[in-house]
């Protein structure tokens, strides 16, 4: 049975790694989905796989941080699909420094990329909610629209040079709180998920720390230390890292008609780590 059969989704950061494979998830349940990526290859990837696959999907190419990108996000769902059911706030990277190394620019890229994008696409949709919740209630319909806001085991318990990430971390599940909270009265379940070590290539083995990425012209470093994540690995009860599927279904749990009454929490998906 498709859970999501009719429902209009919005995922940043679907491209690549956990993003795409929430998009697969949501769209092989019936979701309709926008899918999001800095670089429009990785998008049309995206987009390609869910049609293929029977489903619906267009791209919505750019930075969640850029401005104007969050109404035009928001917009794209609307013109394309009728309609905006679920959101999910996934699009982010890390850029790593001690607190008395890390810059102005990576504190403000971090706090920028995972708390500031969030809430501009949260408040660039609350016109559409909250119009179409009273529509819905003057009917005598019963509609609930979820969001997922994605957080990290570093937003719950902090991490060594990881003050910008952690603070953001920390920062969407306040903001999903108080989300939780305002838009109870439109039905909206407004939930977050905490990340442990998921494999993607932000945390695939790097032997000789010269991986990078290319982040809007910013040359960002990323890999660990092979035998740093084997140590880490040591610490999760499940003796592994977590698939980007695996990420990807406790998402969709939360996207689901059964967590109609489950609003204003934090889900850690990381293996049974506790913080």
């Amino acid at each position: 049975m498709s859970k999501l059969k009719g429902k209009a989704a919005i995922v940043s950061g679907s491209g690549r790694g956990i993003g795409r494979s929430i998009a697969l998830k949501l769209a092989s349940e019936g979701a309709r989905v926008v899918v999001n990526d800095l670089d429009a290859a990785p998008a049309e990837q995206t987009v390609a796989e869910i049609n293929k696959a029977g489903g619906r999907a267009v791209a919505c190419v750019g930075s969640v941080t850029a401005d104007g990108f969050a109404e035009r996000f928001v917009k794209t769902a609307i013109d394309s699909f009728g309609g905006l059911d679920i959101i999910i706030n996934n699009a982010g990277y890390t850029w790593d420094n001690v607190v008395q190394k890390m810059t102005d620019e990576q504190w403000n890229a971090i706090i920028d990329v995972h708390l500031s994008a969030p809430f501009k696409i949260l408040r660039a949709a609350a016109e559409f909610i909250r119009a179409a919740s009273k529509k819905e209630a003057e009917a005598g319909q019963e509609v609930f629209r979820k969001v997922v806001n994605i957080s990290s085991i570093a937003g719950l318990g902090g991490n060594a040079g990881q003050a910008n990430y952690s603070a953001a971390k920390a920062g969407i599940i306040g903001l999903t709180l108080a989300l939780a909270k305002e838009w109870g009265r439109y039905k909206v379940n407004v939930n977050c998920i905490a990340f442990g070590m998921i494999k993607t290539r932000l945390t695939e083995a790097s032997a000789g720390g010269d991986a990078s990425i290319d982040i809007e012209g910013r040359k960002i470093k990323v890999g660990v230390n092979p035998e740093l994540l084997k140590m880490m690995e040591r610490s999760i009860p499940l003796g592994r890292c977590g698939t980007p599927d695996e990420a990807a279904g406790s998402v969709y749990l939360l996207c689901t008609p059964e967590s109609n009454y489950i609003s204003g929490q934090t889900l850690v998906c990381g293996g049974g780590i506790m913080i």
